[in-house]
């Protein structure tokens, strides 16, 4: 009689201490580590004694950084790797630190996942029309960064030479509307959102000095098409959007931003999108324990359902790029 071959937790294991070089980044993000090691390496009591905190402690973050390839070390003195001086450290132009307020929220709400599975409702929900303007402040100050980001790939990937008014459909802090208009100095922009986030994003808009140029639009895209003053835009940004609706109010959310296009304008729908299979990209297949905990019927919607609502909206030349950690652009042109 043959010995079953030998079954190991190895798949378990590996999901368990995967979670531990995250959570190092994200301490290392809210101490902000990164940002005072750009004068070059420093060993932890040095950089402990300019932060303020004990450096036994802050020792274990410098380490558990290190081995996660975010900072080498060599003799005891700690020195950010490219990566972390690129994207890590306060002031750099491609900055993303501030999304710790965010990681830290929706990794929070990941973890009610079976209490939310049992009680059949979001247990971490985020009503955007019942927030209150701190929460709304502190919540899209943290997205900030990423769509900010998420503005310069679209700058790389596509051509926005031509266009002169740009809509940023639920675009929060405004953070795309920002960096185009910064990019191209003839573009104008509207950001159409709730009629309680759009005076925080007012104020993210005169932060930048933009008020000229930047317009904000209070309304709810899936009951009304945001069509700007003095009429239709050529180009509308939908990032981290349709992500955030049920089935149905996607659906009809783009029906009326193409409502709000002028024919031959171009849409670019930008967030966690799956393959048809449902089975991949892993990261987005994953994000959907954030979704089910937030948001009433949010999810991460395939391919095949993003392309039969921008056809039902008189979308065609409809097209899917894939561009990391499971996230997409598609785009599609009005007809």
């Amino acid at each position: 009689m043959s010995t079953p071959p030998r079954v190991r937790p190895d798949t378990i294991n590996r999901l368990v201490n995967s979670v531990y070089p995250g959570l190092a980044l994200l301490a290392g993000m809210q101490l902000d580590v990164f940002t005072p090691l750009a004068d070059g390496p420093k060993d932890a009591p040095t950089l402990a004694g300019e932060m303020g905190v004990r450096p036994e402690l802050l020792d274990t973050v410098l380490y558990a950084l290190a081995s996660s390839g975010l900072l080498t070390t060599e003799h005891g003195r700690f020195a950010n790797t490219p990566e972390a001086d690129r994207f890590l450290v306060r002031g750099s132009k491609s900055y993303i630190g501030s999304n710790h307020e965010v990681f830290a929220d929706l990794w929070s709400a990941a973890l009610r996942t079976a209490d939310t599975v049992r009680a059949g409702a979001p247990q971490a929900k985020h009503d955007f029309a019942a927030m209150s303007p701190d929460a709304l402040r502190s919540f899209f100050r943290g997205l900030d960064a990423a769509a900010r980001a998420s503005a310069r790939k679209l700058r790389r990937d596509f051509d926005f030479a031509g266009s002169r008014h740009l809509l940023d459909v639920g675009g929060g802090s405004g953070g795309i509307a920002v960096d185009m208009c910064r990019a191209f100095p003839e573009l104008h922009a509207t950001v159409a959102d709730l009629p309680t986030v759009t005076p925080i994003t007012a104020e993210f808009i005169e932060e930048a000095e933009l008020g000229d140029r930047i317009d904000t639009l209070a309304c709810n895209v899936v009951e009304e098409a945001p069509v700007p003053p003095p009429g239709p835009c050529d180009v509308a940004v939908l990032r981290a959007f349709v992500q955030v609706l049920s089935v149905e109010d996607a659906a009809s959310a783009l029906a009326n931003v193409g409502r709000a296009l002028a024919p031959g304008g171009r849409i670019y729908i930008m967030g966690r999108m799956l393959d048809d299979s449902r089975l991949g990209p892993p990261e987005s297949v994953a994000f959907n324990f954030v979704f089910i905990n937030i948001y009433d019927d949010g999810r991460a919607y395939t391919e095949s359902e993003h392309r039969e609502w921008l056809a039902a909206a008189g979308f065609r030349d409809i097209e899917r790029f894939r561009i990391g950690e499971g996230n997409s652009i598609m785009t599609a042109v009005k007809g």
